[in-house]
């Protein structure tokens, strides 16, 4: 595993529940702020294996990022769970919720 993809599943592991880091952001604390891709890519194949929250994972407008399906409703479901207010096409309040390590 490339010492990026370990760094940023450290990060991922690291939010705590009832708060979100975006992907962007995400890609910054891991050393690269233009690999953002590369966090959804290591989300897509390794939140399984390494047990990742996933959920807590948003696009930079703070809004959830899969299309209207099962992993969408999994997701949104997930965060409201954790006491995560989710408005109108799945966007939360960053100002209230991101979390900065």
């Amino acid at each position: 595993m490339q010492p990026f993809t370990e760094k940023v599943i450290e990060i991922i592991k690291a939010i705590p529940e009832g708060k979100v880091m975006t992907y962007g952001q995400i890609a910054r604390e891991a050393g690269s702020p233009r690999a953002a891709r590369q966090v959804v890519r290591a989300l897509h194949s390794m939140s399984k294996k390494h047990r990742l929250p996933w959920h807590r994972v948003v696009n930079a407008k703070g809004q959830i990022a899969l299309k209207e399906d099962e992993s969408y409703h999994e997701q949104l479901f997930s965060l409201e769970s954790e006491g995560i207010q989710v408005g109108l096409n799945g966007t939360i309040d960053l100002e209230k919720y991101q979390y900065h390590p």
